[in-house]
């Protein structure tokens, strides 16, 4: 990797991508606060990666990718992707762009439709809302470990989060949800993503939310 990560706004800490956001064009008009939610991260984490390594640089990049994905309505200014050629896949399927990602929203590209869940019956906004609701102290992402790469950077990560707030119409469990997966990021010599295919059971996460005992009265 001859590119100096030194000089790569887009691999640094997603706070220090934050500070820089001159014209940026937030959802809801304002740029996220992860204060609350970084203190939950850093109890639950479980590894960390010394700084300036590959599994460093791996792990920012995607959670800078994650916050533009989730924040930045404008995919022309998504630092972490070559968006004229960026492309998302979860377990070899249907690939999409930074503009589907902005109109219907991560949780629906990786869930579709399902026994649990139906995305082509969610917006961005209510699958948000939902999976925020039941997740409050948030539904935290970190990288394990850099298996290969670059240019094509295979990687395993974990998300996690406890489960304290109801989904649809069933009740927290309380417990801490993790999924494990697998991802393959093509990246360009300058460490922008082009492209990233997902590897992970969709069914298994949906199964543990729909687990309640007893449904939510309304």
């Amino acid at each position: 990797m001859s590119t100096d990560q030194n000089v790569l706004l887009w691999v640094q800490d997603r706070e220090d991508v934050l500070n820089h956001d001159e014209g940026v064009e937030w959802r809801n008009g304002q740029r996220p606060d992860y204060s609350r939610t970084n203190g939950f991260m850093e109890k639950g984490r479980k590894f960390n990666h010394a700084e300036g390594s590959l599994n460093a640089i791996a792990h920012n990049l995607v959670r800078t990718f994650e916050m533009e994905a989730s924040f930045k309505t404008n995919p022309q200014q998504w630092l972490s992707v070559v968006v004229d050629k960026f492309c998302m896949s979860t377990n070899g399927g249907k690939e999409y762009t930074a503009q589907d990602i902005v109109e219907q929203g991560t949780y629906n590209l990786f869930l579709e439709d399902s026994d649990q869940y139906r995305a082509s019956e969610e917006s961005f906004e209510s699958s948000f809302h939902l999976f925020h609701t039941a997740f409050p102290e948030g539904f935290h992402w970190e990288l394990m470990e850099v298996v290969a790469g670059p240019p094509n950077v295979v990687f395993k990560w974990r998300h996690w989060g406890i489960f304290s707030g109801a989904y649809k119409n069933h009740q927290p469990t309380g417990e801490t949800i993790e999924v494990v997966g697998l991802s393959i990021a093509r990246v360009t010599e300058d460490l922008k993503l082009e492209s990233v295919e997902h590897f992970f059971d969709t069914n298994n996460f949906l199964t543990r939310l729909t687990s309640g005992a007893c449904p939510v009265n309304h």
